[in-house]
């Protein structure tokens, strides 16, 4: 399969691109490095990067960014962070990428814990995963031509401890269950499905 993987650099994205690209032809995008230059923030950006790769057979998105912060604090401002990087991004990958996909391929975009168990100072991050999920959901219905779509959501993982003061009393789950859960979706039957790693 041709595979595009957003994100590939990244700690998720490395270890997934690792675990395919023994099979599959990866194409790794990012916003600083990659074989396609992207920013999935800005939606020329994407129209970019599907004019570069083509159509393809697989999109995995271990991308987008969002705002950690007080609410009391909190403005519209950096809470447009998660909105238009993390949400938005990938919600335009389905959007734009809907016309490139091959018959029976794939999107598998990330959201996380955060949806179902909120923690201080992550009300950007929870609202963004949130909707990923409900898109997930709902995008499922539609896509046409056998195109599947899933979400992966993950709990903080073992390779970035930096994250484990926001998780107080969360386990971290290792990288080999989150590269696992990318795996299903990529190689799996599965569509509108939440494939939680906790």
């Amino acid at each position: 399969m041709k595979i595009i993987i957003i994100g590939a650099s990244g700690v998720i994205g490395r270890q997934v691109t690792a675990a395919l690209e023994k099979e599959h032809e990866v194409i790794r995008v990012g916003s600083k490095s990659g074989d396609i230059l992207a920013d999935i923030g800005m939606p020329d950006s994407i129209r970019r990067m599907y004019e570069q790769a083509g159509n393809f057979d697989a999109l995995i998105c271990a991308s987008g960014n969002a705002h950690f912060g007080p609410l009391k604090e909190m403005t519209d401002k950096e809470f447009r962070i998660g909105i238009e990087s993390k949400l938005m991004g990938q919600v335009n990958l389905v959007l734009m990428g809907q016309h490139y996909i091959n018959h029976k391929g794939s999107f598998t975009l990330t959201s996380g814990i955060l949806s179902e168990q909120p923690i201080l100072l992550g009300a950007n991050p929870a609202t963004t995963n949130g909707a990923i999920e409900s898109f997930v959901r709902s995008a499922a219905v539609e896509l046409e031509n056998g195109v599947r779509i899933n979400a992966v959501s993950p709990n903080v993982v073992e390779d970035s401890p930096q994250y484990f003061p926001y998780f107080p009393g969360q386990i971290p789950v290792t990288m080999k269950q989150v590269v696992y859960g990318y795996l299903r979706s990529v190689l799996g039957a599965g569509t509108g499905q939440v494939i939680k790693v906790y």
